[in-house]
């Protein structure tokens, strides 16, 4: 969703997230012009997945419909950071350790989730479970795992750069809010359980 999405550095980004292949909704202050800007992006991207509405910003009751018909159509995003603090002398060597781990024995699954693809920045592979290593990631020597899950869910996990922690990033999509709410508890739980 672009606001100002009809001219302009909006309308320009518009452009940029389709051509990047993403799904856009388009907003403007008015009807005509974000329809006027649709018309044109239809033109000349006619395989593009964009909409375009006009919400009125001053009325909340507009806002939130506006929305409701993007959750309806995308689904929902959510997003959560939890941060695996380990204290103490031994704080470093058991950051070190766990992502030792989790490279040398990556899981199979998380939470129950199937783990179909994992991306390590570190030396920038990119592995398929029972296949083997499929791809190579555009940048590398960055200590990060990034687990892509079977259900749309994002698990990436990376130590801190500045403090005795693991952070761990969780991206996820549902129908609505309860759903997405229920992945992060679930994936969250499986994340405190990492510093055991």
């Amino acid at each position: 969703m672009v606001t100002g999405g009809t001219r302009g550095i909006g309308y320009a980004i518009v452009k940029k997230y389709l051509e990047a292949g993403a799904s856009v909704v388009l907003c403007g202050s008015r009807e005509s012009t974000a329809n006027a800007a649709l018309e044109k992006i239809k033109a000349e991207m006619p395989d593009a997945d964009v909409s375009a509405m006009a919400p009125d910003l001053c009325d909340s009751a507009s806002v939130e419909a506006a929305f409701k018909s993007v959750y309806e159509k995308y689904g929902r995003y959510a997003e959560k950071t939890l941060n695996l603090v380990m204290p103490g002398l031994d704080g470093l060597a058991k950051m070190k350790n766990l992502m030792a781990q989790l490279r040398s024995e990556p899981p199979k699954e998380i939470a129950g989730t199937e783990v179909f693809r994992l991306r390590d920045y570190s030396d920038g592979s990119i592995t398929v479970p029972e296949l083997g290593v499929m791809g190579e990631t555009p940048i590398k020597g960055s200590n990060v795992l990034y687990f892509e899950l079977a259900d749309g869910t994002s698990f990436i996990v990376r130590p801190s750069g500045t403090e005795p922690k693991i952070k761990v990033y969780i991206l996820c999509k549902g129908a609505d809010k309860a759903e997405c709410d229920a992945k992060l508890k679930k994936y969250s739980e499986y994340a405190e359980n990492l510093k055991k």
